[in-house]
């Protein structure tokens, strides 16, 4: 882990990277958001310019449910942005050019976050801004040697069909860090992630798709625990399934699963009201669509509107993860969301918040467990996407079990690390939340 003095001079980098770059937000209602507008009509928002993002309604049928058919707000993006981080070698040891960046959703002003990370209207400058830093080593790789390159999807409970390009390009020789950047390495990022809302969910995605971001990295196992994690991550060492198994049961779920969505008006939405400049569930669960008008220092345009999504509650992300033959292996839950591009991901054991399920009738499987337990391995709350969302944060856990699962259980299989590292070579396996907790996970790895 990283020693308290190295944390103090990361926040001192933070607080002098923040004399500089600043942000004020301020909620507005959605009627009165500058450049955005209300569709006659379907009462869709819009931005004035017909690019960057839309918030519209998605009717979703899902038989066999404990709840069949719903309808929600949600944000349809259709843009493919760029999350990317600069690596280079210094001694043999990993180095990522990382940025201190504001969001107008972020919970607790900078975060850690990717070199790069831009939509396609923000890097196209749709908005006449500044010129992104360093996007030219990501929109021209020739020359460059890329370790990552793959299109990555996002939360599908409130993005429809959204997909980022989460890149690592490796650059040789001395690149100018520009203010508000700084060279960490993949150990010292691991020794930030305890830090509430430091490491921001877009250097998460990017990082756990990585290749060797586990294991690979061990110097020493000290105990029986830390042994077991640095196996699951070698590929020499066999999972309760094999790679092949777990991509079967991957097809199964999506094939059995019928999921059907449509995007529709906003307008006359059941169970939601758009009164006093939001859009809510008339429950007040769920989350809340609301308006934000942005003043920023530091940023590649100084002031903006735009809605954003708040949610009720602080979620829950948790890995149940169980020694099988010497081997550390992860509860993962094929999970269907109405956003997913192809119906069903692999998530996390847990994925919920808690409070939303006093309106919904079944409680998530191993929640009670996961809040009960006290063998915690990690424990932290960490913002999720401070661009679109307002004040997201789920509580991160990684939580030893003695859970029983069938082989054959519908629902659950239990992979290790490298069976993981396999499936985020390719696209729309692994969900954002389990992304992230990937991270978690390898950042208990120990390392010299």
């Amino acid at each position: 882990m990283l020693a308290a003095r190295d944390t103090d001079a990361v926040h001192a980098w933070l607080a002098r990277t923040a004399e500089h770059s600043w942000m004020n937000v301020e909620r507005v209602p959605l009627d009165g958001l500058a450049g955005w507008l209300t569709e006659p009509g379907t009462g869709n928002l819009r931005h004035h310019t017909g690019r960057f993002f839309s918030v519209e309604s998605l009717a979703v049928d899902l038989p066999g449910t404990p709840v069949p058919h719903w309808s929600q707000p949600i944000i349809n993006q259709p843009e493919i942005g760029i999350l990317g981080i600069l690596v280079r070698e210094v001694d043999g040891v990993l180095h990522c050019l990382m940025q201190a960046k504001h969001e107008p959703g972020n919970a607790n002003g900078l975060q850690l976050s990717p070199t790069v990370q831009a939509t396609r209207s923000n890097y196209t400058r749709v908005h006449q801004g500044k010129p992104i830093p360093y996007l030219e080593h990501f929109r021209d790789t020739s020359g460059h040697h890329v370790l990552v390159d793959i299109r990555q999807s996002e939360q599908g409970a409130w993005f429809y069909r959204k997909r980022n390009r989460n890149m690592v390009v490796e650059v040789d020789g001395a690149i100018e860090v520009r203010e508000g950047f700084r060279w960490f390495t993949l150990g010292e990022i691991a020794g930030l992630m305890t830090v509430p809302d430091l490491v921001n969910m877009d250097a998460r995605t990017v990082l756990a798709c990585l290749p060797g971001g586990g294991a690979a990295l061990a110097r020493a196992a000290a105990d029986p625990f830390s042994e077991a994690l640095v196996r699951s991550g070698d590929p020499a060492t066999p999972g309760v399934h094999t790679t092949g198994e777990v991509l079967s049961w991957i097809t199964e779920v999506r094939t059995r699963t019928d999921l059907r969505v449509a995007l529709g008006p906003l307008a006359g939405l059941p169970d939601w009201t758009r009164e006093d400049g939001v859009i809510a569930h008339r429950s007040g669960g769920f989350f809340t669509v609301v308006g934000v008008d942005v003043r920023a220092g530091g940023r590649e345009v100084g002031t903006w509107s735009q809605p954003m999504i708040e949610p009720v509650g602080t979620g829950v992300i948790a890995f149940l993860v169980k020694e099988i033959g010497g081997v550390l292996h992860v509860l993962t839950h094929a999970r269907t969301e109405a956003g997913y591009a192809d119906v069903t991901e692999l998530a996390p054991t847990v994925q919920c918040v808690p409070e939303t399920h006093d309106h919904l009738p079944v409680r998530p499987r191993f929640l009670d467990e996961v809040l009960g337990s006290t063998r915690i391995r990690f424990d932290a709350v960490l913002s999720e996407e401070g661009g679109r969302f307002l004040g997201a944060r789920n509580r991160y856990l990684v939580v030893e079990t003695d859970a029983e699962v069938a082989r054959d259980d519908p629902e659950y299989r239990w992979l290790t690390l490298h069976q993981y590292e396999e499936l985020l070579r390719h696209s729309f396996y692994v969900n954002i939340q389990a992304r992230s907790l990937l991270l978690c996970l390898r950042s208990l790895v120990p390392r010299g």
